[in-house]
């Protein structure tokens, strides 16, 4: 079966980048997730099933974590 690689871009509120990181990466789906430097705080790499996967790992589970102010979500297409 083929897997859907997702890159999910989280803007923290101030201060929250470390807890968030443990906190994304215990979401079912998310492979690792990686504190970065630019416009946005964190970068999820999600390896799911399906499209649908991706929406309800990055809409209902990482956006409804305590801290996290926005998401964008990018598939992979290769």
């Amino acid at each position: 079966m083929n897997m859907v690689m997702a890159y999910i871009m989280v803007k923290a509120h101030t201060g929250e980048a470390d807890r968030l990181k443990t906190d994304i990466e215990a979401v079912e789906g998310i492979e690792r997730a990686h504190i970065v430097a630019g416009d946005v705080d964190l970068i999820g790499v999600a390896d799911v099933e399906s499209p649908a996967a991706v929406k309800d790992v990055a809409a209902a589970e990482i956006q409804s974590i305590e801290g996290v102010s926005t998401t964008q979500t990018y598939i992979a297409m290769d």
